[in-house]
């Protein structure tokens, strides 16, 4: 297959909301947000499957090598080339796709952050930077957009760590500041057990209340000039809310299963966003 179509392959096996929300976009931009979804896959890949410490840390530093062979004209992998062919039309900083390769090698050097500072540079990183490159693909006039989309970014990545806080615990990480642990008296080892309390509630209400404060400032700094222009970003926005308040309404239980939306209501609501934004 050509480089594109290992793209489309890569974004059609993963599930990924990210796929709905860019289904109704012209043809040059949903290949070129498609390419730039594939290479976040292959980086997220590496820490995710790779158990060995070393060889994830070999293979991320061979992907900081590929982005420099992208921009140099010669890369070597199926996403490669396709980013290469991306970059003809749009304008996507290098440095921001090595940051992105910055916070997945963060995955395997830290698995806990002490405050929500320290883990606001982990978000920027793997998903805001993610944010700012979509935005360039997707079009804007008004450069308040790139607040936009750095704090939807951010609202997204909040929403993961809520998603996934039972599997990340399995996996030996854990995104929930320390600070908030401690502020609603919930012990690590109660996200290691999946053991489920009514402080446990508590502090999961507080994570879904500062991410969807993050959506509500995202939102706020659409100018109305872009908001057409950024109709993927609000589809995606639309289908992580929803998931973000679903888990809410069951009582936050992300410690021994995994919330997800149909793929019947993903399509729905992306076509009934798209169309009325």
């Amino acid at each position: 297959m050509n480089p594109h179509d290992y793209c489309q392959d890569k974004a059609a096996k993963s599930g990924s909301s990210f796929y709905y929300s860019f289904m109704f976009l012209p043809a040059e931009r949903r290949q070129a947000i498609t390419a730039l979804y594939a290479f976040c896959r292959e980086v997220d890949d590496v820490v995710d499957e790779c158990h060995d410490l070393s060889l994830a840390q070999t293979k991320l530093e061979w992907w900081r090598q590929e982005v420099g062979r992208i921009y140099g004209g010669l890369p070597t992998h199926p996403v490669g080339h396709a980013l290469k062919d991306v970059l003809k039309g749009f304008r996507l900083p290098q440095e921001q796709l090595l940051e992105i390769i910055d916070g997945m090698a963060m995955d395997l050097s830290q698995t806990r952050y002490l405050d929500f500072k320290g883990l606001q540079l982990y978000c920027y990183r793997v998903a805001s930077v993610v944010g700012l490159l979509a935005a360039e693909i997707f079009g804007y006039q008004d450069r308040q957009t790139l607040k936009y989309a750095h704090d939807l970014g951010l609202a997204f990545q909040l929403t993961n760590i809520i998603r996934d806080v039972g599997e990340d615990a399995r996996r030996g990480r854990i995104y929930l500041p320390i600070e908030d642990l401690q502020r609603f008296n919930v012990p690590a080892k109660d996200l290691l057990e999946a053991r489920y309390s009514d402080a446990f509630r508590e502090l999961m209400a507080f994570q879904a209340e500062r991410a969807e404060k993050f959506y509500d400032q995202a939102f706020a700094q659409l100018p109305a000039i872009d908001r057409k222009a950024q109709r993927p970003g609000l589809v995606m926005a639309a289908i992580y809310r929803t998931l973000l308040r679903e888990i809410a309404r069951d009582g936050f239980l992300v410690l021994d299963r995994r919330t997800s939306l149909t793929p019947l209501r993903k399509v729905w609501l992306a076509g009934t966003t798209w169309f009325r934004a």
